[in-house]
């Protein structure tokens, strides 16, 4: 698979900050995949986010979408088409009084002829599972079906990538399940790049690729199952692991001999049965 997305030693400061927010980031997002980005509060990984379709563009190294330098302010308008985002608060990005109004309000914008709306808007829709509420007003929705209604609105764009940026912060439990289950089968499903940037472990453990940052650097990055094995780095980040993670992490300090990277809970019982009884 190719790189949709791809940083090359980006460096970013915020006007009036003495202390980097990204310190020479490399990095590539390959086609159809989806990573999580994982990080405790500060670590850059919203700022990192904001590069992936130009809301902020590098003050040192480059960042490409398509091939498209994010720095051409020509191909501002490529680069959002090619890239849709989603937001911490739902609120924040509903703007019309009716579901379906609210999901066709991008398209419209960018043109779209009215047929093509509709049929965008219904099989948007119908994507997350909220076709059914399209006459209703947004704000009688839940959290969680707010924020599918937003990532609606951004698939009606059809755009290749979804960036999301703490989605679920501000969602209860089921909320977070809701949004994290859309999300996993856009990707899944119809093949579209998703990068979930999250500071909730148990968010990142469906992802392809999971990559850790700490101030400004990425500081891990690979499978889940491999990075959350690095148990002791991920604990100096301030960061959980899953409990079959931590669960194997302890019994290897009893004595044990467990592999690390198991994440399935069935699988993480018989590893364990199966060291016992030898």
């Amino acid at each position: 698979m190719s790189a949709v997305i791809r940083f090359e030693n980006v460096h970013f400061t915020y006007p009036g900050d003495e202390t980097e927010s990204l310190c020479g980031i490399d990095l590539e997002i390959e086609e159809g995949s989806f990573v999580a980005v994982l990080g405790h509060n500060g670590s850059g990984k919203s700022t990192l986010a904001k590069h992936m379709n130009a809301i902020l563009v590098p003050s040192e190294g480059k960042v490409t979408v398509n091939g498209i330098d994010t720095a051409d302010e020509e191909r501002l308008i490529d680069i959002r088409r090619s890239v849709g985002m989603v937001f911490q608060n739902p609120d924040n990005q509903i703007v019309a009084n009716v579901v379906e109004d609210d999901v066709a309000f991008a398209p419209e914008n960018l043109g779209v002829p009215p047929t093509e709306i509709r049929q965008r808007v219904d099989a948007a829709l119908k994507q997350v599972g909220m076709y059914e509420y399209r006459e209703h007003a947004p704000h009688l929705l839940s959290g969680g079906q707010k924020q599918r209604v937003a990532i609606a609105g951004v698939i009606a764009m059809e755009p290749k990538i979804i960036v999301l940026d703490e989605p679920t912060a501000m969602l209860d439990p089921m909320g977070r399940r809701e949004v994290i289950s859309t999300i996993s089968r856009l990707c899944r499903e119809k093949g579209m790049t998703v990068v979930l940037i999250t500071h909730h472990m148990d968010e990142c453990v469906g992802a392809d690729r999971l990559v850790v940052m700490s101030n400004g650097h990425i500081v891990s990055d690979g499978s889940p199952a491999r990075v959350f094995s690095q148990v002791e780095l991920m604990e100096s980040e301030g960061l959980t692991v899953p409990e079959t993670t931590r669960l194997l992490f302890d019994l290897n300090r009893e004595g044990f001999d467990l592999p690390l990277d198991i994440l399935d809970t069935e699988l993480c019982a018989d590893a364990v049965a199966a060291a016992i009884r030898a």
